[in-house]
């Protein structure tokens, strides 16, 4: 299972830090932070959920699943990875 140490964070150029994992699932998560996040200015990242149907060549956020319809703020690291594992969690989407 993956988990938040896996991600590879990036500055933007709009000063965020950014990192994206795909799953198994064709699930994954967006994980942002910085002052155009929700609780970033307080050091909590934001997540978006995303889904990459098969034969697909880039990921989408997504609404429409039990965890989450909208993105997600001020989550500290420990909940961000709770999200990661429950992401990984759903039924593959075929």
């Amino acid at each position: 299972m993956k988990e938040f140490k896996d991600l590879e964070f990036a500055k933007t150029n709009i000063g965020n830090i950014a990192a994206a994992l795909m799953f198994d699932n064709n699930y994954g998560i967006s994980v942002v932070m910085g002052p155009y996040t929700k609780g970033g200015l307080l050091g909590k990242y934001e997540i978006a959920i995303l889904k990459m149907p098969p034969g697909k060549e880039f990921s989408v956020i997504t609404y429409d699943t039990p965890l989450a319809n909208d993105v997600i703020g001020h989550l500290s690291k420990d909940e961000v990875d709770e999200y990661i594992a429950k992401i990984q969690e759903l039924p593959t989407i075929e």
